[in-house]
């Protein structure tokens, strides 16, 4: 038998003799990596592709649930090009997987409470929408006992303003009084209480892990392709027009993203049409890249995007005697909150700590000594069972921490006119990224909010000095 190649006529023995050689020079090179199931094939596999109609930068939640969306709107199968980077294809140190992985609607702006109350309904229905055929049903082990606020008399009237604003929106929350408290939560000490705030529904904890890998797993099975990699610089073309006070303003936009390989020095060029920056921590590195920032003070292009990473603690403690199965999401007026892990007597606790004695954010080695000085006082004191707990565990994460307001920062950027912002959650981003993906959809590919108004997140109201603030009875 003979085989046609191109217009040479190839006998089968020297086509034996070749792919023989080929298979032989694979076997050389992964005997190189012993231990590893490398291939010349799959070396390239995470290469981002020359040319995507959609950047995401960051691969956590935000940014996949983004890209899901993106795709679930998309009018033309395969219509829309998308593509997320991350560099962190561990997770390592992602906020995320980190985080204490609660959900509640007890917020005092309504645009929080929609996302929680869009975003808690998502999940409970989420094999509707992120299941991907022959793969196992999704659990998100979703528990749902509520938070439960407490409030000092300092702070009463707030919560009682925040819980007026709850209800009009559809949250169903309840108040109680110390004595009700005590009736429902016996093992709770109510010294200093003077009200609290409930979450009858849709309030509790989940596991971050399984929601960040249920959307990436459906967005790829969507088709969106996902690269590891860095982000280290923008091509961009610039355009000037003069302002009403006759300033010149000039306008960036990106044609060129450039992402670098891990452990190599080699990066890819991606032409693209649009960025989505749902980097998070890193998300003002991206800005600053740019050039957000980089102008005079007190011009537009003096603004920087005012996100940066904060450092958290969570503990995890063992108590045989501690809270049963009712135990809500407790977050007590010191800032001191737990909330069962499991079953056994598990919990996980922290606070947050003072803004002159924010943690170093170097690396993610936890402070033990804040435990005894910061949390452990206020938690025996309020639950008296933790007197006597042990702590077995504990781990530190990252907040995407808005440093204007601790708001979410969404919308397209004045200054660059195809960079979209998803980012400075400051705590809230894993529990409101349905939602959020949802409306980041809406705006690239819609061209505005249609289930959600989330524009009192955009970026003018940094530029205006307006910030947006919950009002916290913590």
């Amino acid at each position: 038998y003979t085989f046609m190649t191109g217009s040479c006529r190839l006998p089968r023995g020297d086509l034996l003799y070749l792919e023989g050689q080929f298979k032989a020079i694979r076997e050389k090179a992964a005997a190189a990596m012993p231990g590893t199931d490398w291939s010349p094939v799959e070396l390239r596999r995470d290469l981002p592709p020359d040319r995507a109609d959609i950047v995401v930068v960051g691969g956590g939640v935000i940014g996949w649930s983004v890209a899901y969306w993106l795709k679930k709107k998309e009018r033309v199968r395969d219509g829309v090009r998308v593509l997320v980077v991350e560099k962190d294809p561990t997770y390592s140190e992602a906020s995320t997987v980190l985080s204490a992985g609660g959900i509640r609607q007890q917020f005092s702006l309504k645009e929080n409470i929609q996302l929680s109350l869009a975003s808690v309904d998502f999940m409970r229905n989420i094999n509707e929408h992120l299941w991907v055929l022959n793969e196992d049903p999704i659990d998100l082990q979703f528990n749902h006992s509520g938070y439960l606020f407490l409030a000092s008399e300092s702070v009463a009237h707030i919560m009682e303003e925040n819980y007026v604003t709850q209800r009009e929106h559809g949250a169903k929350v309840t108040l109680l009084s110390p004595a009700q408290l005590k009736e429902r939560f016996p093992w709770l000490n109510t010294d200093g209480v003077v009200l609290a705030s409930y979450g009858l529904e849709n309030e509790g904890w989940f596991d971050p892990w399984s929601l960040l890998n249920a959307f990436r797993r459906k967005a790829m099975s969507m088709g969106v392709f996902h690269c590891h990699g860095e982000v280290t610089g923008f091509t961009c073309t610039t355009s000037s027009r003069e302002t009403e006070d006759g300033d010149v303003l000039r306008i960036k936009r990106i044609k060129y993203i450039d992402v670098k390989m891990p452990d190599s020095r080699e990066y890819q060029p991606v032409e693209c049409a649009i960025v989505i920056n749902a980097a998070g921590v890193n998300s003002g590195k991206i800005a600053d890249m740019i050039g957000i920032g980089s102008g005079s003070e007190h011009s537009m292009a003096g603004f920087s995007l005012p996100v940066e990473p904060r450092k958290r603690y969570v503990y995890v403690v063992h108590c045989p005697d501690g809270p049963g199965l009712e135990s809500p999401f407790l977050i007590d007026y010191s800032g001191v909150y737990f909330r069962r892990e499991g079953l056994g007597g598990n919990y996980i606790t922290g606070n947050s700590p003072e803004e002159t004695e924010e943690p170093d954010i170097s690396d993610l080695k936890v402070d033990h000594e804040f435990f005894q000085e910061k949390v452990w006082p206020h938690l025996s004191h309020r639950v008296p069972a933790f007197e006597s707990l042990k702590v077995t565990g504990a781990w530190a994460g990252f907040y995407d921490y808005n440093t204007f307001d601790q708001n979410a920062i969404i919308g397209l950027h004045p200054r660059i006119s195809n960079m979209f912002l998803a980012t400075g959650f400051s705590g809230h981003g894993l529990q409101h990224s349905p939602a959020v993906g949802c409306a980041v959809a809406e705006l690239v590919l819609d061209g505005g909010f249609r289930t959600i108004d989330l524009s009192a997140f955009d970026f003018k109201r940094i530029l205006q000095q307006e910030p947006i603030l919950e009002r916290n009875i913590v």
